[in-house]
């Protein structure tokens, strides 16, 4: 019968084999002499390494054994040390690394599954609402000031932690906050004008104003970029060509949205330099407030004197009130919730894996929308769909890359 034992990987032993193993037989007298086997140095040896029994190897009704001493180094090792040097072969199992990144797996797909469902929530019941109530300023300005309450019930009982408000935060975040108000209500108008498809079909052309807005400010991209935003371009063409609800209004708004929402990115990241300190919620908790104070006074002046004689319309239409109401609300929480759970999406993965994740959140809120409101679909199309949506992926793939090799370069340099 033989003991089979394992010597761990530590990197203080450098002259150590790591993968080596130590097999005893119950017949050989060294295993009934000794108990611990002391490694030293050995200058005369051709491996520099000789084995001088110290003490006994205690053979106990365990698989695994570890040094509670080590004699000869300069060091010791704890009392309760948390590796183990000498350990059983039967007990080197993969499976545990396994395990432990379970709950990691389960936790990731929980918040990509809330991040998923609260989209298409909020995309569901906002077109609801406008079908019946067709002000999206009004509707924009509600669900900006839900996001505001919701941010103030965060920060005082808590849950959240509230960032230091200065003047020079509040100056920097007027912009981001602008051009994130254009962005939100260029969408709600588009989403009142035509089908959600084909708005978010639009919108993943987002990523074609990027590459334009941030080369005209001095950065550079790479061919395959360049490359990857053709077919965006095509996609898109041909969707809106084919497009059954086709409305200028409609193309124009997803349009100025994506506009709106790159130049809140570009802006931010030279505006808000210096106020890393502030985490993501409670950045975007600040830009809905600023924007709520920007767009409520422009929605009053842009449609307010129409809001009395459309609510008696679209309660004539629905029936209950308390169902408008209903649907009011959850867009309005939706919204949030949903840009709530991309923030911590992107805290807990790559960029890589957020822009992927986010290329096909989109179509599923496309399938999602074409399914309950059973808009036609024309195969040329959903043709045009698929190809914008698939540069869209190439699209994060190359940026991705390329800002990979910039960190390469940054760090031989």
């Amino acid at each position: 019968m033989k003991i089979m034992y394992t010597l761990n990987p530590l990197p203080s032993f450098p002259y150590i084999n790591q993968n080596s193993t130590i097999a005893f037989s119950k017949s050989d007298p060294r295993f009934s002499t000794c108990s611990y086997l002391s490694v030293r140095r050995n200058p005369e040896s051709p491996s520099g390494l000789f084995n001088k029994p110290t003490s006994q190897i205690h053979e106990t009704g365990s698989k695994t054994s570890s040094f509670s001493k080590l004699n000869g180094f300069p060091f010791r090792l704890p009392s309760k040390p948390t590796s183990h040097l000498l350990r059983a072969a039967p007990e080197a199992n993969p499976e545990r690394d396994t395990e432990d990144s379970k709950p990691q797996t389960l936790q990731l797909a929980l918040i990509f599954g809330l991040w998923y469902f609260q989209n298409i929530v909020f995309n569901i019941y906002n077109k609801k609402v406008l079908n019946l109530f067709p002000f999206p300023w009004l509707l924009a300005s509600f669900q900006l000031f839900v996001g505001s309450v919701w941010m103030f019930f965060l920060w005082s009982l808590k849950l959240q932690p509230c960032p230091k408000i200065s003047k020079s935060f509040i100056i920097a975040l007027l912009g981001p906050a602008l051009f994130h108000t254009i962005g939100h209500i260029s969408a709600c108008v588009s989403f009142s004008k035509v089908a959600v498809s084909f708005t978010h079909v639009i919108k993943s052309s987002e990523p074609v104003f990027s590459v334009v807005f941030s080369s005209f400010l001095g950065d550079t991209y790479p061919f395959n970029v360049w490359l990857s935003i053709l077919p965006i371009v095509m996609g898109c063409s041909l969707a809106a060509v084919t497009e059954v609800s086709f409305n200028f209004q409609g193309l124009w708004g997803a349009l100025i949205s994506n506009v709106g929402f790159v130049l809140r990115n570009i802006y931010s990241k030279k505006s808000l330099q210096s106020f890393k300190e502030v985490n993501g919620l409670n950045l975007y908790g600040w830009i809905t407030i600023i924007s709520l104070l920007y767009l409520f006074p422009v929605a009053v002046f842009v449609e307010g004197s129409q809001w009395v004689e459309g609510y008696r319309r679209a309660l004539v239409a629905v029936g209950k009130p308390s169902t408008l109401y209903l649907w009011v609300i959850i867009s309005g929480v939706f919204y949030h919730l949903y840009n709530q759970s991309s923030y911590q999406a992107l805290d807990q993965i790559s960029p890589l894996t957020f822009s992927v994740g986010n290329t096909m959140k989109r179509v599923v809120v496309i399938v999602s929308s074409i399914l309950v409101f059973r808009n036609p679909v024309r195969p040329l199309n959903a043709l045009g769909s698929a190809i914008a949506i698939f540069g869209t992926f190439l699209y994060s793939q190359a940026t991705t890359a390329n800002k990979a090799k910039k960190l390469e370069g940054e760090k031989k340099s």
